[in-house]
């Protein structure tokens, strides 16, 4: 199993937030699971979220298709996301 670390800001938190737990059947189908969403403690529109996946190359490509950089922007992203795509390393 790998882990997705996606950091970025958006313009509203909660205005975000419905948008991205809308858009959880599409993650799933992805193969992301066990969301946790974070936000900094210096500011509370930045959002770090952390997924374990099942497939690297699937979500490779699940976040470069248009439905997620559509969502994304419709969603209130402001920044480019940093996405980290990591193995277990033990």
């Amino acid at each position: 199993m790998s882990v997705v670390i996606i950091r970025h800001k958006v313009k509203d938190f909660a205005a975000w937030k419905t948008a991205f737990d809308a858009h959880k059947p599409v993650r799933d189908k992805a193969g992301l699971s066990k969301s946790k969403v974070l936000r900094s403690a210096g500011d509370v529109n930045e959002v770090v979220l952390v997924f374990d996946d099942a497939d690297i190359d699937k979500t490779k490509a699940f976040m470069a298709s248009a439905d997620v950089q559509e969502a994304i922007k419709a969603a209130g992203v402001t920044d480019k996301p940093d996405v980290y795509f990591l193995d277990a390393a033990d």
